[in-house]
């Protein structure tokens, strides 16, 4: 059964058809994770750290391949793409100079012993469920602190990025990591599930959908394995009434067509002064209007497709929906007449609570913009959803955003910035956003066992 494909999301042309695993072949790729383990987990950790050197070397020297991939596997927009690959051979280099050092046994207050001291050790074969809008980053997130770790992985891309995941296979094996410590597999969703229910796995990560975090996390809780969720989010970017509206809402209009607006952290609700409202959205409407839509192939397209068809008419239909409901669609929303999975962005006001809009997730190049009279009210507006990635607070009274900032009810809130992702910062959310950390020394803290040893005079 041909689950994985690849289809060229700018010309709709399907180029490569993968077959899943079958059940026999589900069974070796778990003997043989497991059984690398051992091995993988006695490897020094200087050794680890090579390797991901080398794996982070190859990134950077292959950047532009990577990105020439993935814009035609899913539509990212060539200099974004490589920027992509380029960060996720930071992330790899980061772990492998720091993670010797952030494994290293931790001396505590004896408490009347000789010593007690905790040593971070690795827990065992683990899934990962990743998805198609940042396939390389994505990826490296949660690969690299496990393999630094010790942990050895079974990964599952999403089905349209079949390519990519085997390059990036590729990628570790050519560095040295066994092809059994990292193995790359075209699974489908039952046969997942059957992986995170067996004894031999032990911990499971998935960045994707709310729906399939929660299918996860059942069956990781069912068979009482540790799980990390990255789910959606709906993030909040308040301008402050100190704000350079123009220069922030430019800002704002680049941050949400990035990636055709396909980014979990992306600005999706933003909340200006009612008394700077119209100008706002007309510095909005203005930056997507002049935005240049095609083949992400070009160096001079802003603007890619949607990663596919489906994506792209979902997307539509919720503006649609919007604008059926009250809300004022002040630019694009349609799809456009051609080839592939383009739309028009689009730029929205007068979402209220009664509207579905207001409350959902909208994954694509659609700014939602919303005015209000108060930090107060700023502050709960942000809050009045289900999720809590991150969010952010324009302001040039840096103490004023700090204090706004630190009321929203979010994993990650930034002060002039939004979304921005370093391999030393912690990245995760709350609320229905999910569950668990990534990157810097908290991404090598979760599937790890902490083992306290201490010792007394005899």
């Amino acid at each position: 059964m041909a689950e994985y494909t690849t289809t060229n999301p700018t010309t709709g042309r399907t180029d490569k058809e993968f077959t899943t695993l079958d059940s026999a072949e589900v069974e070796r790729v778990l003997d043989r994770s497991h059984a690398a383990f051992a091995d993988w987990r006695a490897t020094s950790t200087q050794e680890r750290a090579s390797l991901l050197e080398r794996v982070a070397d190859a990134y950077a020297e292959r950047s532009r391949e990577l990105g020439e991939l993935i814009a035609v596997e899913m539509g990212k927009p060539l200099q974004q793409a490589i920027g992509e690959a380029e960060l996720a051979g930071s992330i790899y280099r980061w772990y492998a100079d720091h993670g010797p050092e952030l494994l290293q046994p931790e001396q505590l207050d004896p408490q009347g012993a000789q010593e007690s001291r905790v040593q971070t050790e690795p827990i065992g074969p683990l899934v990962g469920v990743m998805p198609w809008n940042y396939p390389y980053y994505q990826v490296a997130r949660f690969v690299a602190p496990n393999l630094m770790v010790g942990n050895t992985i079974i990964l599952k891309h999403a089905e349209i990025c079949a390519g990519s995941s085997e390059v990036m296979a590729q990628i570790l094996h050519d560095a040295g990591v066994p092809r059994d410590a990292y193995a790359n597999v075209f699974a489908s969703h039952d046969q997942i599930a059957d992986m995170i229910a067996d004894p031999r796995v032990r911990g499971v990560s998935l960045t994707g959908s709310e729906k399939a975090g929660a299918a996860v996390a059942e069956t990781a809780g069912k068979h009482l394995k540790k799980s990390v969720l990255e789910l959606g989010g709906s993030d909040p970017l308040i301008v402050l009434d100190d704000g350079d509206l123009e220069q922030v809402a430019r800002t704002v209009a680049t941050a949400r067509l990035s990636n055709a607006g396909q980014a979990c952290n992306s600005p999706k609700r933003i909340i200006v002064p009612t008394a700077r409202l119209e100008a706002f959205v007309a510095t909005i409407v203005e930056s997507f209007e002049s935005a240049t839509l095609g083949d992400p192939l070009d160096e001079d397209v802003d603007v890619g497709p949607l990663s596919s068809v489906g994506a792209r008419d979902g997307v539509v239909e919720q503006v649609r929906r919007a604008v059926q409901q009250g809300a004022t669609l002040h630019t694009g929303g349609q799809a456009l007449d051609r080839d592939g999975a383009f739309m028009q962005p689009a730029v929205l006001t007068g979402v209220t609570e009664d509207m579905d809009a207001y409350a959902e997730e909208i994954f694509g190049p659609v700014a939602v913009i919303y005015g209000v009279d108060s930090e107060d009210e700023a502050v709960t507006l942000a809050n009045d959803v289900d999720f809590g990635l991150s969010g952010s607070v324009w302001s040039t009274d840096l103490e004023r955003a700090q204090a706004v900032a630190d009321r929203l009810d979010v994993g990650m809130a930034y002060i002039n910035e939004h979304g921005t992702t370093l391999p030393g910062l912690p990245f995760g959310g709350v609320k229905r956003s999910g569950f668990g950390r990534e990157l810097g020394r908290w991404g090598m803290g979760e599937f790890v066992n902490v083992r306290l040893r201490r010792t007394s005079a005899a």
